[in-house]
């Protein structure tokens, strides 16, 4: 499987006091421009889903910004649930992008996306749109057991693969083969973590590529989504959306990227041990007797070594109903005060920062990826490191606590 350890850069510390700390919730694309929901999705009981709250455009996004290209990349997209995914991350907004093709295995979702996305051509399945040649890239924003499955045959069609959060769900398996898969392939892979693509984070990783923080001592990441487990999702046996989807009784370490960011989003490395606590949940899903995954756990809080020696505490939890959002903080061995550019780029006119608070940000670094043939801001390896750790984690709580090994990759 050629995993071997990760060779990291360095991580960085954010003194900035007005963005340490801050939960980043965001709206999907307001601008003129932009097509797709009026409003914000919500959950059943009627709640804006926790990353979709509307906040204020930034009126100077597209400042600076400068055309790199005339080339269109002709993008296929598949997915379009109870975030609205699809449409969420504005490949149809971007001048260098044009939607060829739109999938969802629901028909009105299907015919929903395709409006949004302001595409003819629809498929009645992602396995069905990737056979499509004139396709070059596909973004894939199906329920999140099939991402891995997804990715891996987009890519054996010769496409260029974005996947929305987590890359493979719950499996070290998928984790080798999607590795495998994209070295073998030599295309772009790209997952969509948001927290990367937040103000906060952007600046420490600058900060720490810059040199400015030295080493990270420590950091911290938190991912708190009241409910969660709670909500509905696609349920392959029924072929619907219902309670007994892929959410319920969701292990909170299977979806850990947007915590785990908040250190390897910074400094491009990974965990290589970890020891991590749960604790029973409120939620009647979150029996063990009451969901697929034989899942106790509402709340499930990591301890993990970093592989440049320091330490992180990464949080995900479900069942804090005072508390919201993805945020984090950073914590160096220097503090040094030399000036460092910390501004996120500019996005293309149109474009504001998108879901979750810079998907926009992501979106564009995966389109300019392609066309400048270099390597994405969250690559395969990096992806796979965010992800597994969560996964280990999770095996760790189970076993109350056990410090456990994480397989490491790099390309």
């Amino acid at each position: 499987m050629n995993k071997k350890p990760t060779g990291i850069t360095r991580r960085e510390f954010v003194e900035l006091a007005g963005l340490t700390g801050a939960a980043y919730g965001l709206s999907l694309v307001t601008t003129a421009a932009a097509v797709g929901p009026p409003q914000p999705p919500v959950d059943a009981s009627g709640k804006v889903i926790p990353g979709f709250e509307k906040t204020q455009d930034g009126p100077n996004a597209a400042r600076g910004w400068q055309a790199f290209s005339d080339r269109k990349i002709r993008v296929g997209i598949a997915g379009y649930g109870l975030c609205q995914f699809g449409a969420a991350w504005s490949f149809q907004n971007h001048p260098n992008v044009e939607v060829v093709a739109v999938t969802d295995l629901i028909p009105s979702r299907c015919a929903g996306l395709a409006k949004a996305c302001r595409c003819e051509k629809t498929y009645p399945s992602c396995e069905e749109m990737i056979k499509d040649d004139r396709i070059e890239a596909v973004f894939i924003a199906t329920d999140a057991p099939s991402h891995a499955r997804l990715a891996m045959a987009a890519l054996q069609c010769g496409k260029h693969v974005a996947s929305a959060v987590p890359a493979v769900f719950g499996s070290l398996e998928d984790a080798d083969q999607l590795f495998e898969a994209v070295k073998k392939s030599g295309l772009k892979y790209m997952m969509f973590e948001t927290s990367c693509g937040h103000a906060d984070l952007w600046a420490m990783r600058q900060q720490y590529l810059a040199g400015t923080l030295g080493k990270i001592v420590y950091s911290e990441g938190e991912y708190y989504h009241d409910g969660a487990a709670a909500l509905s999702g696609y349920n392959p046996a029924t072929k619907n959306v219902d309670a007994d989807g892929w959410r319920k009784g969701l292990p909170p370490q299977w979806y850990p990227t947007h915590a785990n960011a908040y250190c390897l989003g910074v400094t491009g490395g990974s965990f290589t041990e970890v020891c991590c606590m749960g604790m029973a949940s409120i939620h009647p899903n979150l029996r063990p007797e009451n969901n697929a995954y034989k899942n106790p756990f509402g709340s499930e809080i990591a301890l993990f070594r970093t592989s440049e020696g320091g330490m992180a505490r990464m949080a995900v939890c479900w069942d804090l109903p005072a508390a919201g959002g993805e945020q984090g903080r950073v914590y160096g061995q220097k503090n040094d005060k030399g000036a460092v550019n910390t501004a996120r780029p500019a996005l293309p006119p149109g474009l504001n920062e998108g879901t979750h608070g810079g998907g926009n940000y992501l979106m564009c670094d995966f389109v300019d990826a392609i066309l400048r043939d270099r390597k994405p801001r969250v690559d395969v390896a990096q992806s796979l490191n965010m992800t597994v750790a969560g996964i280990v984690a999770h095996q760790s709580a189970l076993k109350g606590g056990e410090l456990m090994k994480i397989p490491q990759y790099a390309m």
